[in-house]
């Protein structure tokens, strides 16, 4: 009888305890909502891993001027390149969980690094929230048009010349580990075509390749539109399984015989612990400004392919590109410190 009683007590203060841990958890919860339906009250910052005018920035300041008119609140783009976006990423993944802190990335700091980096301050996979998925970027094989680089139309001509002038053949990139490198790593790899990778800290390789000071380079649609426009640059082909709508009449590599098919994304993300209610108003919010027709049309011109995703959807995503690149990491030998 004594031990039933001890027994009845224990059950009486564990229901006790899984009651006030409930009182507590809604508590939290209704304060969360609350802070949500107040968001945001300060000034947010978009944090941009890489250097202005790639498109990361591109895609960036176009969604805060979108959100600080809809918001009637004030979004600054800043921008912390270095360390192949780990820098950026790191910043954002130390920073207060409270929304006014948020990263604007592309897939390779966030699904390539972790297998890229023996050590990383801050693991995207484990310290941020994804929040919303902004596009999806084919990456388009550039070459120079100024007089003193090679007269390239072709992926044919591009052989041809590095097969006439081997190890004199280099491609840029936007740093170790983004889809400049890694679609230019297996482009070499199902070509077979010699070349040197030299990676940059961001927008400065496109500006090395104008001057022909490199040969070719995968470039994300947006980074080079303007200047595949004006003649500086010429297309060869695009990355992806479908032709850009930017650039309807460049074939894609699987049309012209390269078994491969591959792209580029760019995302938000929050530090980890943000309250949910923040994430999601931010992720509507995006989502809106992504099927609004004239920032469609905007994005749709210069590349880009946005996707609406719920916090759902684009989280399970982002752990599938994970999935997807390691091994492709791991087989390139590509390793930093």
């Amino acid at each position: 009888m004594k031990r039933i009683n001890a027994i009845r007590r224990l059950s009486a203060l564990v229901l006790l305890g899984f009651a006030a841990h409930s009182t507590h958890a809604q508590s939290a919860a209704s304060s969360a909502d609350k802070s949500a339906d107040k968001y945001p009250e300060k000034p947010i910052r978009f944090i941009v891993s890489f250097t202005a005018g790639g498109t990361t920035d591109i895609l960036a300041r176009e969604v805060a001027a979108q959100l600080t008119t809809k918001w009637n609140a004030t979004v600054v783009v800043e921008n912390k390149p270095g360390a192949a976006g780990n820098l950026g990423t790191e910043f954002v993944g130390r920073a207060a969980p409270d929304g006014y802190t948020i990263l604007v990335n592309s897939f390779g700091p966030i699904a390539i690094n972790p297998s890229l980096f023996a050590k990383l301050a801050v693991n995207p996979q484990k310290e941020l929230q994804a929040v919303a998925l902004i596009a999806e970027v084919p990456t388009v094989l550039v070459v120079p048009t100024i007089a003193s680089a090679p007269v390239i139309h072709s992926i044919a001509d591009l052989s041809k010349f590095a097969k006439a002038n081997p190890d004199k053949v280099s491609y840029g990139s936007t740093g170790i580990g983004t889809a400049a490198h890694m679609t230019g790593y297996l482009y070499s790899a199902r070509t077979g075509l010699n070349a040197l990778h030299i990676p940059y800290k961001g927008a400065e390789a496109t500006r090395d390749l104008v001057a022909g000071r490199l040969q070719y380079m995968f470039a994300t649609v947006p980074s080079v539109t303007q200047l595949i426009k004006g003649g500086q640059l010429k297309p060869l082909a695009i990355s992806t399984k479908i032709r850009s709508r930017a650039l309807p009449d460049t074939p894609t590599l699987k049309e012209l015989g390269v078994d491969m098919a591959t792209g580029s994304w760019f995302g938000f993300f929050a530090p980890k612990g943000t309250p949910m209610a923040i994430v999601q108003k931010l992720n509507k919010a995006v989502n809106e400004v992504l099927q609004s027709p004239e920032v469609n049309a905007r994005l749709v011109a210069q590349g880009a392919e946005p996707i609406p995703m719920s916090v759902e959807e684009f989280s399970a995503f982002v752990r599938s590109e994970f999935d997807t690149w390691a091994p492709i990491v791991k087989a390139s030998g590509a390793r930093a410190e």
